[in-house]
């Protein structure tokens, strides 16, 4: 699994006090570091739209499909993903969950699953089935590439829900290295939301 951040909004931080300093009429408190205090002050008071001023572009591989029907049902973000209708999966790769891996009965009926997940795909192909038909008999274990683009305000929603230690392995790592990508590039933004070198989580209350 792989998180590539692609785009961010330049000076990003300056530009939402900019603009929610607007609201309040009081752009001539703009100093070099204000933006600091500001942002801590419309976080605090749950002034949340100024934040949406701002935003970031990640492009997320190793992925699993099953991260991307979770990850989508931020509707609030913008997708763009990899196509089982137009990309040929033949030799397709997998993600394995860890539980799976550690018991060996387990795996052994994930793997003889994913081979023959394999020989249908390409059987269907020999067929002359096309790559939108025979995709049916893809599992959710297949990687897919992503791209995903989002304000700050809805990215604050996803890392709230996503790196919980409730949320699914796989989506919590990745909203995880997300975040850490943000905390370096946003960081008055998202410095409520604190992971330790154990890569537990703590939450920020939206």
């Amino acid at each position: 699994m792989k998180v590539e951040l692609l785009a961010i909004t330049a000076d990003a931080e300056r530009l939402i006090e900019r603009a929610g300093r607007t609201c309040y009429l009081s752009s001539n408190k703009i100093s070099d570091d204000s933006h600091k205090r500001f942002i801590r002050m419309i976080i605090k008071n749950r002034h949340h739209s100024v934040l949406e001023h701002a935003s970031a572009t990640f492009r997320i591989t190793g992925g699993s499909r099953s991260f991307t029907h979770q990850i989508v049902r931020h509707r609030l973000c913008s997708f763009s993903q990899q196509s089982q209708r137009y990309v040929d999966e033949h030799g397709f790769t997998i993600v394995t969950p860890p539980a799976i891996a550690a018991n060996k009965e387990g795996k052994k009926i994930f793997d003889e699953l994913i081979e023959h997940a394999k020989r249908a795909y390409e059987e269907l192909q020999a067929m002359g089935l096309r790559k939108e038909d025979a995709r049916f008999v893809l599992p959710n274990a297949v990687e897919s590439e992503i791209i995903l683009s989002a304000n700050f305000r809805e990215l604050r929603h996803v890392f709230n829900e996503r790196c919980s230690k409730d949320a699914q392995w796989e989506i919590r790592s990745i909203a995880i290295e997300m975040l850490k990508i943000m905390k370096e590039n946003a960081p008055t933004v998202f410095e409520d939301f604190v992971v330790d070198e154990s890569g537990t989580f703590a939450s920020s209350p939206l």
